[in-house]
Protein backbone atom coordinates (compact mmCIF):
# COMPACT_ATOMS: atom_id res chain seq x y z
CA UNK A 1 0.00 0.00 0.00
CA UNK A 2 1.37 3.39 -1.04
CA UNK A 3 1.41 6.36 1.32
CA UNK A 4 0.30 9.92 0.61
CA UNK A 5 3.06 12.46 1.22
CA UNK A 6 1.12 15.19 2.99
CA UNK A 7 4.17 17.41 3.21
CA UNK A 8 3.80 17.90 -0.55
CA UNK A 9 0.13 18.87 -0.49
CA UNK A 10 -0.15 20.68 2.87
CA UNK A 11 0.26 24.12 1.29
CA UNK A 12 -2.66 23.61 -1.12
CA UNK A 13 -4.80 21.27 0.99
CA UNK A 14 -7.29 23.94 2.12
CA UNK A 15 -7.82 25.26 -1.41
CA UNK A 16 -10.39 22.50 -1.96
CA UNK A 17 -13.68 24.14 -0.92
CA UNK A 18 -15.28 20.73 -0.42
CA UNK A 19 -13.15 20.28 2.69
CA UNK A 20 -14.81 23.26 4.38
CA UNK A 21 -18.25 22.08 3.27
CA UNK A 22 -17.60 18.59 4.68
CA UNK A 23 -16.78 19.84 8.17
CA UNK A 24 -20.21 20.91 9.35
CA UNK A 25 -21.53 20.82 12.91
CA UNK A 26 -20.79 17.34 14.22
CA UNK A 27 -24.28 16.12 15.07
CA UNK A 28 -22.86 12.87 16.50
CA UNK A 29 -20.84 14.89 19.00
CA UNK A 30 -23.94 16.94 19.79
CA UNK A 31 -25.89 13.73 20.45
CA UNK A 32 -23.11 12.41 22.68
CA UNK A 33 -23.03 15.56 24.81
CA UNK A 34 -26.82 15.59 25.11
CA UNK A 35 -26.89 11.98 26.34
CA UNK A 36 -23.75 11.97 28.50
CA UNK A 37 -23.71 14.52 31.28
CA UNK A 38 -20.13 15.47 32.16
CA UNK A 39 -18.54 18.40 33.94
CA UNK A 40 -16.15 18.52 30.98
CA UNK A 41 -15.33 16.52 27.86
CA UNK A 42 -12.05 15.40 26.34
CA UNK A 43 -12.35 15.39 22.55
CA UNK A 44 -9.66 14.21 20.12
CA UNK A 45 -9.55 14.95 16.41
CA UNK A 46 -7.52 11.98 15.19
CA UNK A 47 -5.58 12.89 12.04
CA UNK A 48 -6.61 16.52 12.43
CA UNK A 49 -4.80 17.72 9.31
CA UNK A 50 -4.86 21.51 9.00
CA UNK A 51 -7.37 21.86 11.83
CA UNK A 52 -10.55 22.50 9.83
CA UNK A 53 -12.73 20.21 11.93
CA UNK A 54 -11.42 21.50 15.24
CA UNK A 55 -11.73 25.17 14.29
CA UNK A 56 -15.33 24.73 13.20
CA UNK A 57 -16.44 22.57 16.14
CA UNK A 58 -14.85 24.92 18.66
CA UNK A 59 -17.19 27.64 17.39
CA UNK A 60 -20.21 25.34 17.24
CA UNK A 61 -19.71 24.02 20.78
CA UNK A 62 -18.38 27.17 22.43
CA UNK A 63 -21.00 26.89 25.18
CA UNK A 64 -19.90 23.37 26.18
CA UNK A 65 -16.91 22.80 28.43
CA UNK A 66 -14.66 20.85 26.09
CA UNK A 67 -10.95 20.26 26.10
CA UNK A 68 -10.00 19.89 22.44
CA UNK A 69 -7.01 17.88 21.21
CA UNK A 70 -5.51 17.18 17.80
CA UNK A 71 -3.04 14.64 16.45
CA UNK A 72 -1.58 14.21 12.98
CA UNK A 73 1.29 12.33 11.36
CA UNK A 74 2.31 15.28 9.16
CA UNK A 75 4.32 18.09 10.73
CA UNK A 76 3.54 20.30 7.74
CA UNK A 77 -0.22 19.84 8.22
CA UNK A 78 0.13 20.59 11.93
CA UNK A 79 2.03 23.78 11.12
CA UNK A 80 -0.99 24.97 9.16
CA UNK A 81 -3.31 23.89 11.98
CA UNK A 82 -1.35 26.02 14.42
CA UNK A 83 -2.18 29.13 12.40
CA UNK A 84 -5.94 28.70 13.00
CA UNK A 85 -6.05 27.02 16.41
CA UNK A 86 -5.16 28.68 19.70
CA UNK A 87 -4.80 26.90 23.03
CA UNK A 88 -5.34 23.45 21.50
CA UNK A 89 -2.70 20.77 22.21
CA UNK A 90 -1.57 19.53 18.79
CA UNK A 91 0.57 16.39 18.79
CA UNK A 92 2.74 14.91 16.07
CA UNK A 93 2.09 11.17 16.09
CA UNK A 94 0.54 8.17 14.37
CA UNK A 95 -2.74 6.37 14.97
CA UNK A 96 -1.00 3.03 15.45
CA UNK A 97 0.90 4.29 18.51
CA UNK A 98 -1.14 7.01 20.19
CA UNK A 99 0.79 9.00 22.82
CA UNK A 100 -2.10 9.16 25.30
CA UNK A 101 -2.96 7.31 28.47
CA UNK A 102 -5.62 4.63 28.41
CA UNK A 103 -9.21 5.84 28.91
CA UNK A 104 -8.32 9.47 28.19
CA UNK A 105 -11.06 10.57 25.78
CA UNK A 106 -14.83 10.81 25.72
CA UNK A 107 -15.07 11.22 21.96
CA UNK A 108 -12.69 10.64 19.04
CA UNK A 109 -13.47 12.12 15.62
CA UNK A 110 -11.72 10.57 12.61
CA UNK A 111 -12.59 12.35 9.37
CA UNK A 112 -11.46 11.03 5.96
CA UNK A 113 -8.30 9.52 7.37
CA UNK A 114 -8.70 5.85 8.31
CA UNK A 115 -7.70 4.60 4.84
CA UNK A 116 -4.28 6.22 5.25
CA UNK A 117 -3.29 4.04 8.20
CA UNK A 118 -0.82 1.34 7.24
CA UNK A 119 -1.71 -0.88 10.21
CA UNK A 120 -5.45 -0.46 10.62
CA UNK A 121 -5.92 -3.28 13.15
CA UNK A 122 -3.34 -1.69 15.42
CA UNK A 123 -4.95 1.73 15.01
CA UNK A 124 -8.32 0.36 16.13
CA UNK A 125 -6.67 -1.29 19.13
CA UNK A 126 -5.19 2.07 20.10
CA UNK A 127 -8.46 3.93 19.58
CA UNK A 128 -10.23 1.42 21.83
CA UNK A 129 -7.49 1.75 24.45
CA UNK A 130 -7.59 5.55 24.79
CA UNK A 131 -11.40 5.82 24.83
CA UNK A 132 -13.18 5.92 28.15
CA UNK A 133 -15.86 3.27 28.77
CA UNK A 134 -18.98 4.60 27.09
CA UNK A 135 -16.86 6.83 24.88
CA UNK A 136 -17.52 7.16 21.15
CA UNK A 137 -15.31 6.73 18.12
CA UNK A 138 -16.78 8.49 15.09
CA UNK A 139 -15.41 7.55 11.67
CA UNK A 140 -16.44 9.70 8.69
CA UNK A 141 -15.13 8.64 5.30
CA UNK A 142 -16.06 7.64 1.77
CA UNK A 143 -16.97 4.05 0.92
CA UNK A 144 -15.08 3.41 -2.31
CA UNK A 145 -16.47 -0.11 -2.76
CA UNK A 146 -19.88 1.52 -3.33
CA UNK A 147 -18.74 4.15 -5.83
CA UNK A 148 -17.18 2.56 -8.94
CA UNK A 149 -18.55 5.41 -11.10
CA UNK A 150 -16.84 8.20 -9.16
CA UNK A 151 -15.67 10.92 -11.59
CA UNK A 152 -12.13 10.50 -10.29
CA UNK A 153 -12.00 6.86 -11.34
CA UNK A 154 -13.50 7.70 -14.74
CA UNK A 155 -10.51 9.86 -15.63
CA UNK A 156 -7.86 8.28 -13.41
CA UNK A 157 -8.63 4.52 -13.35
CA UNK A 158 -5.36 3.62 -11.63
CA UNK A 159 -6.50 5.69 -8.64
CA UNK A 160 -9.31 3.18 -8.11
CA UNK A 161 -6.75 0.36 -7.95
CA UNK A 162 -4.81 2.23 -5.27
CA UNK A 163 -7.95 3.00 -3.28
CA UNK A 164 -9.01 -0.64 -3.30
CA UNK A 165 -5.75 -1.39 -1.49
CA UNK A 166 -6.23 1.37 1.08
CA UNK A 167 -9.92 1.25 2.01
CA UNK A 168 -11.72 -1.34 4.08
CA UNK A 169 -15.28 -2.07 2.97
CA UNK A 170 -18.16 -1.41 5.34
CA UNK A 171 -18.42 -5.06 6.44
CA UNK A 172 -14.76 -5.14 7.43
CA UNK A 173 -15.08 -1.91 9.39
CA UNK A 174 -18.19 -3.14 11.16
CA UNK A 175 -16.76 -6.57 11.98
CA UNK A 176 -13.43 -5.27 13.28
CA UNK A 177 -15.08 -2.71 15.54
CA UNK A 178 -17.51 -5.32 16.87
CA UNK A 179 -14.63 -7.71 17.52
CA UNK A 180 -13.06 -5.11 19.81
CA UNK A 181 -16.18 -4.69 21.91
CA UNK A 182 -17.75 -1.66 20.27
CA UNK A 183 -21.46 -1.15 19.76
CA UNK A 184 -21.58 -0.10 16.11
CA UNK A 185 -24.01 1.97 14.06
CA UNK A 186 -22.81 2.30 10.46
CA UNK A 187 -24.65 4.18 7.74
CA UNK A 188 -23.94 4.83 4.05
CA UNK A 189 -25.29 7.90 2.26
CA UNK A 190 -25.29 7.06 -1.46
CA UNK A 191 -25.85 9.43 -4.40
CA UNK A 192 -25.93 8.76 -8.15
CA UNK A 193 -26.18 11.71 -10.52
CA UNK A 194 -24.63 13.51 -13.46
CA UNK A 195 -22.03 16.14 -12.62
CA UNK A 196 -20.38 18.81 -14.74
CA UNK A 197 -16.80 17.90 -15.50
CA UNK A 198 -15.81 21.58 -15.40
CA UNK A 199 -16.81 21.73 -11.71
CA UNK A 200 -14.15 19.17 -10.83
CA UNK A 201 -11.32 20.13 -13.17
CA UNK A 202 -9.72 22.50 -10.69
CA UNK A 203 -9.70 19.75 -8.05
CA UNK A 204 -7.82 17.46 -10.40
CA UNK A 205 -5.41 20.25 -11.30
CA UNK A 206 -4.82 21.07 -7.63
CA UNK A 207 -3.96 17.38 -7.06
CA UNK A 208 -4.78 17.59 -3.37
CA UNK A 209 -6.98 14.46 -3.44
CA UNK A 210 -4.83 11.74 -1.91
CA UNK A 211 -5.57 9.10 -4.57
CA UNK A 212 -4.13 11.38 -7.26
CA UNK A 213 -0.85 11.64 -5.40
CA UNK A 214 -0.39 7.86 -5.54
CA UNK A 215 -0.62 7.34 -9.31
CA UNK A 216 2.24 7.85 -11.74
CA UNK A 217 2.90 11.25 -13.28
CA UNK A 218 2.15 9.83 -16.72
CA UNK A 219 -1.23 8.43 -15.66
CA UNK A 220 -2.07 11.67 -13.90
CA UNK A 221 -1.24 13.82 -16.92
CA UNK A 222 -3.22 11.56 -19.28
CA UNK A 223 -6.31 11.80 -17.10
CA UNK A 224 -5.94 15.55 -16.75
CA UNK A 225 -5.63 15.92 -20.53
CA UNK A 226 -8.86 13.92 -21.01
CA UNK A 227 -10.71 16.16 -18.57
CA UNK A 228 -9.45 19.33 -20.23
CA UNK A 229 -10.31 17.97 -23.68
CA UNK A 230 -13.88 17.16 -22.62
CA UNK A 231 -14.37 20.57 -20.99
CA UNK A 232 -12.92 22.42 -23.97
CA UNK A 233 -15.16 20.48 -26.34
CA UNK A 234 -18.26 21.28 -24.28
CA UNK A 235 -18.05 23.34 -21.06
CA UNK A 236 -21.43 21.88 -20.03
CA UNK A 237 -20.43 18.24 -20.56
CA UNK A 238 -21.27 15.82 -17.77
CA UNK A 239 -20.29 12.39 -16.52
CA UNK A 240 -22.28 9.91 -14.44
CA UNK A 241 -20.96 10.08 -10.90
CA UNK A 242 -21.69 8.09 -7.78
CA UNK A 243 -20.61 8.98 -4.28
CA UNK A 244 -20.96 7.01 -1.05
CA UNK A 245 -20.32 8.68 2.29
CA UNK A 246 -19.77 6.51 5.36
CA UNK A 247 -20.79 7.51 8.88
CA UNK A 248 -19.83 5.11 11.66
CA UNK A 249 -20.51 5.63 15.36
CA UNK A 250 -18.83 3.08 17.61
CA UNK A 251 -19.43 3.16 21.37
CA UNK A 252 -16.93 1.48 23.67
CA UNK A 253 -18.89 -0.89 25.88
Amino acid sequence: MKETNFSEIAARYDQNEFRSEEILRDKRLKAYIETHSRSSYEILDLSCGTGLYLAHQMKEFKDSYINWHGLDASEQMLEKALTRLKNVPLVHGVAENLPYRSASFDYIANNFAFHHYLHKHQALDEIHRILKPGGVYYMHNISVDRMPLWWLYHYFPSAQIEDQKRFWDKEMIYDQLKARGFKVDLQIDYQLSEVKIADYLNHAENRDISALTLISEDEYQKGLERMRFDVQGDPESTVVNDFAELFCVAEKI
